[in-house]
């Protein structure tokens, strides 16, 4: 049996397991599971939103999707799990990449909605927050969003440079930032007096 071939009948076997699991019917219940660690599978998010399985990128989307929907965070690591089965992978950045989002509203009452790279939508508010974190030697910011329980999506350059052209300055926790508001809270992007001063 080819590898390409192994590949497919393991990822399979594991989307047999959440299709079953789903029946279909939105999310699977991934947080009421609690099935035996099977180890880890060597599969992979890349950065860019890709999965890979033993090295070879996963070229079916409805496969991709349905792995999505059993993906779940434990601790610091991620893992695939099914009421049968939990495998731990591999995640680069964030599971998910936002690559998308709609605006409506403005101000105060503006409302973010973001649409990922596997379908899902969120809502950015009090409890989808947005958070920029910084590379500590370059200063180049890399912006989440939460997607759902503790699963993040990482916004896409595209996306993140439209977020700032609606952003504006506001004072948080003492001191002007430039950020963006969604669902009444507004998320801190950059100290005002970097982007003044620059």
């Amino acid at each position: 049996m080819s590898s390409q071939n192994t590949v497919k009948a393991s990822a399979e076997g594991i989307a047999a397991s959440a299709k079953a699991a789903s029946k279909g019917r939105g999310l699977p219940p991934v947080h009421k599971w609690d099935p035996p660690d099977c180890g880890a599978l060597d599969m992979r998010i890349a950065r860019d939103g890709s999965w890979h399985y033993q090295g070879s990128p996963i070229n079916r989307p409805e496969l991709v999707r349905l792995f999505s929907t059993i993906l779940r965070k434990d601790g610091d690591s991620y893992v695939l799990v099914t009421p049968v089965e939990k495998v731990t992978i591999t995640v680069e950045d964030a599971p998910f990449v936002a690559v998308d989002f709609e605006v409506e509203g403005t101000g105060e009452s503006q409302l973010l909605r973001f649409l990922t790279n596997v379908g899902d939508a969120t809502e950015a508010g009090p409890d989808k927050p947005i958070r920029v974190a910084r590379d500590p030697e370059t200063g180049e910011p890399s912006p989440y969003v939460l997607v759902r329980d503790r699963l993040e999506a990482l916004i896409d350059r595209k996306s993140f440079y439209r977020l700032v052209e609606i952003g504006e300055h506001h004072e948080h926790e003492g001191r002007q930032w430039f950020g963006i508001w969604s669902g009444g809270r507004f998320f801190p992007i950059i100290p005002s007096e970097e982007l003044t001063g620059s």
